[in-house]
């Protein structure tokens, strides 16, 4: 996907009132810059720990 297509995701109206007020406390435009940050690192994160566990388990001599 080219970086400037978009995809819609829906979230409660609660859900978005709480991100809202979260973004207004930070250098973020908007719901969206702050929702595509927060997932983005979120994916990072879990890709990241993903790894770790395999090489944890290669370095316990379990197969790839």
């Amino acid at each position: 996907m080219k970086k400037s297509e978009k995809k819609s995701v829906l979230v409660p109206t609660k859900l978005y009132g709480r991100i809202e007020e979260r973004v207004r406390a930070t250098d973020f435009a908007s719901v969206d810059e702050y929702v595509e940050f927060v997932l983005g690192e979120a994916v990072r994160n879990e890709e990241e720990t993903e790894k770790q566990m395999k090489k944890r388990l290669r370095d316990l001599g379990y197969p790839h």
